[in-house]
């Protein structure tokens, strides 16, 4: 395995952390900013900065130029490579 291999795994289970924690803490931004309501606005008391709640036009969707797909580890139900897709490619699965 390279240094490069060894980083982007490491990375990609960071980056995958990341995603979770941001899945969890989007759901609850999106009930409370129902709560508070569309129209709504207020500021930080401690840095100024103002939100207003809105009804978005769109949502913005980006393409990465390149990407990465993966087995299933432990816990998930799948992944984004097959196993059969791995094991076509030589890899020995667990």
């Amino acid at each position: 395995m390279t240094e490069a291999q060894a980083k982007f795994i490491e990375l990609s289970k960071q980056y995958e952390s990341l995603k979770e924690s941001m899945k969890a803490h989007k759901q609850e931004l999106v009930e409370l900013m129902a709560e508070i309501g569309v129209g709504s606005h207020f500021q930080d008391p401690e840095d100024g900065t103002v939100f207003q709640i809105v009804k978005p036009s769109g949502t913005f969707i980006s393409f990465d130029e390149v990407a990465y797909e993966r087995t299933k580890r432990n816990g998930e139900a799948k992944g984004t490579l097959s196993m059969k897709k791995a094991d076509e490619l030589g890899y020995k699965l667990k």
